[in-house]
């Protein structure tokens, strides 16, 4: 139980609390632990418990094969003894539970990351796969197997030759009337199933994503998209393959080696007609098609967007991984020492501005993608409950998914990284983990959604949604893609600065740490960037479609650009509701100062814009930096606190840099030369006799 003598000290609603030497905030970290472990804080911890159990731990260097095994092994424990088939039916063993599900899956990167992603593989691939596009018939037919990984099993989307294009994909599956059988096909090479996790050895089953091609008796043959078919693969007596698939592993990857990642393709495997995954799309015994969404691609979204849970978790087991790394970094900045200082001692790395600027705006961002995630996975829950599946509502998950996924994903690199080299050589070795990390979550970026393209289907909604504001007749906040959406309203364009050049550097931090402004700032960049798009890409409605399509491609960087903006608003808003949640005023206080360094960080990282569009005038560009630095000051004395709140104990933690023994070396060190230099031994330096 910590006090304070810290409170709220707003001058108006909105505004941040002054800065003052006579504060001293402290942070109650077992309250800000409960309140970052989010609605399912017991699962959470239940979770880590699993990950904390050296049995489920990573061994650094295991040879490929050993590593494979050990983490089928962890797989078939998890289901044997530790509740991780909470999403699926009750009536088969399950909870119905999809939020918890994905909150405890999350847990098991700190554990291995090889055991989380072939947990995903197992579960949240092959299995809900057939789960939400299968009916009851598949579920009773497939999905005990796949839950309790009798059946091993794969999720054959990719394709070499088409990776985030999936409705280009080349693989068919042409209906046989004859003998009510599906054949399914690889054509040519780039056809092939690609970086299929349970693929190279363990599986035995997959879930094969095809053209659907019927010819109806008379007709003509026709192509009704993408659809999922379960196709045996391998027979599980002997792990050879069944006949008509075959394969090739992938061998060594960059990380990730206790997934067996490889390639299937088919040569006309055929599949009764029943293995058709048909709950939006069927085929009767005569080849008629039918499914009860007519639109070819409102169905094909549709189905792909049954499996958003994938960007789901691994948005909260990147933001997981980033608070590992910034435990492992700061807790050994707070112990190492280097350099003598103004006295006798050496000084600890985190006093040094350089290193506080190098960790504590990468510790505001996590706590940021902490606090949105927990709204993502509410929603995902919401959805995915029935509570509030609606169309709109599955369209505003995916948005809000394809917007998170890639920010804290790239934002996991860039921490890790940051940490590494803020390690020194220490962070270097495997023994701390920071490299193994770097390595398993570096195709985190790329897989579930390509964050580039994922970005794309951001900004494309962002249009949509402007264009549907202007057509209503207002521009309304097209940043909108959170629980709350009216947390502010502002017109699209605007031709002033946000804040004006009154030449008083004390008044223009006071702006700078007001809610108000540093909202106005956020959301003019993402509105600004989204009208100038719109109108530059107007004319292309009006073009041959080659023209039109070179027009857009022009213009892909902005695209990009104004989906990460409103990505980064997006957890600005949520890091803000976070605060207000708070209910220690000490906690609040420096929540409320990390908040700030999260958003002042931003647009210090964007100043180039607010400049060239006259958002900030070039003092007031200054002060934004001057303003982080005194947010440094005052957030140091508490990084340590930051993330010990994360609630990691050192069995999630497992560096030697961050158990303590840094600490103690460095203290032998201290009392060594205080010895000496008491008893009068140390020699003199060279330079004091000159």
């Amino acid at each position: 139980m910590t006090t304070t003598t810290a409170t709220d000290q707003r001058g108006h609603e909105g505004r941040s609390p002054a800065l003052s030497v006579h504060e001293d905030p402290r942070i109650d970290v077992a309250a800000l632990t409960d309140q970052l472990l989010g609605p399912y804080a017991q699962l959470r911890r239940e979770a880590r418990a699993v990950a904390g159990s050296p049995e489920f731990h990573k061994i650094e260097g295991l040879p490929l094969a050993e590593h494979r095994e050990r983490v089928l092994h962890q797989l078939r424990e998890l289901v044997a003894k530790h509740d991780v088939l909470r999403a699926f039916p009750t009536r088969l063993g399950g909870a119905d539970d999809h939020g918890g599900s994905l909150s405890r899956f999350e847990e098991l990167v700190a554990g291995d990351p090889s055991l989380q992603i072939k947990a995903g593989v197992q579960w949240g691939l092959f299995a809900s796969a057939i789960l939400h596009l299968g009916t009851e018939h598949h579920h009773d037919a497939f999905l005990p197997d796949a839950m309790s990984v009798e059946v091993p099993g794969a999720f054959a989307m990719t394709e070499t030759g088409h990776g985030s294009d999936v409705a280009s994909i080349g693989t068919t599956a042409e209906y046989d009337r004859e003998t009510q059988e599906f054949v399914i096909h690889t054509p040519f090479r780039a056809a092939w199933k690609e970086y299929l996790g349970n693929a190279a050895l363990h599986g035995t089953a997959a879930v094969v994503f095809a053209q659907l091609v019927t010819a109806p008796e008379g007709g003509q043959r026709v192509n009704h998209g993408v659809h999922a078919f379960y196709v045996p693969i391998r027979n599980p007596a002997t792990g050879e393959f069944l006949p008509g698939v075959g394969g090739e592993d992938d061998g060594l990857k960059g990380g990730l080696n206790g997934i067996d990642n490889g390639r299937l393709h088919f040569d006309h495997v055929r599949v009764p007609r029943t293995n058709l995954l048909n709950r939006y799309g069927d085929v009767a015994p005569d080849g008629t098609y039918s499914s009860p969404i007519k639109s070819p691609g409102r169905r094909f979204f549709t189905m792909l967007g049954t499996l958003v849970q994938g960007r789901v978790s691994l948005d909260g087991a990147a933001v997981n991984a980033s608070k590992l790394a910034l435990a492992i970094a700061v807790r050994y900045a707070n112990e190492r020492r280097q350099f003598a200082g103004a006295g006798e001692d050496e000084v600890v790395l985190l006093d040094y501005q350089r290193h506080q600027r190098r960790l504590l705006p990468l510790l505001a961002q996590t706590y940021a993608s902490t606090f949105a995630h927990e709204e993502l996975l509410a929603a995902f829950d919401e959805v995915f409950s029935g509570r509030g599946d609606t169309p709109e509502g599955r369209e505003d998950l995916e948005t809000l998914a394809a917007a998170l996924k890639p920010t804290s994903t790239w934002n996991a690199m860039t921490t890790i990284q940051e940490c590494r080299e803020a390690c020194g050589g220490a962070g270097f070795i495997a023994e701390n983990r920071l490299v193994g990390l770097h390595q398993d979550l570096d195709v985190y970026v790329t897989f579930e959604g390509d964050n580039t393209v994922l970005y794309q289907l951001v900004g494309k909604r962002l249009l949509g949604d402007y264009a549907k504001a202007l057509k209503a007749g207002g521009a309304g906040d097209v940043a909108r893609f959170v629980a709350d959406r009216a947390v502010h309203r502002t017109p699209l364009v605007r031709a002033v600065q946000t804040i004006a050049d009154v030449g008083d550097a004390r008044r223009s931090a006071g702006q700078l740490r007001d809610v108000e402004t540093q909202r106005e700032l956020l959301t003019d960049r993402v509105e600004v960037m989204v009208a100038e798009l719109a109108a530059a890409l107007r004319p292309a409605g009006k073009l041959p479609p080659a023209e039109a399509a070179a027009l857009v491609n022009a213009h892909q960087h902005e695209l990009i650009e104004a989906a990460q903006a409103h990505a980064e608003r997006v957890q600005w808003e949520a890091f803000t509701r976070g605060v207000q949640a708070a209910t220690d005023p000490g906690t609040k206080q420096v929540l409320t100062w990390l908040r700030d360094l999260f958003g002042l960080t931003l647009v210090e990282r964007h100043l180039a814009w607010y400049l060239v569009n006259g958002r900030l005038s070039a003092g007031r560009a200054r002060t934004v930096s001057s303003y982080i630095d005194r947010l440094l000051v005052r957030l140091r004395p508490h990084a340590q606190d930051l993330v010990d709140a994360f609630g990691f104990g050192p069995e999630h933690l497992r560096a030697p840099i961050a158990s303590g023994a840094e600490a103690e070396r460095q203290q032998e060190a201290r009392a060594y030369y205080r010895a000496e230099r008491a008893a009068g031994r140390l020699p003199v330096p060279e330079k004091h006799l000159r």
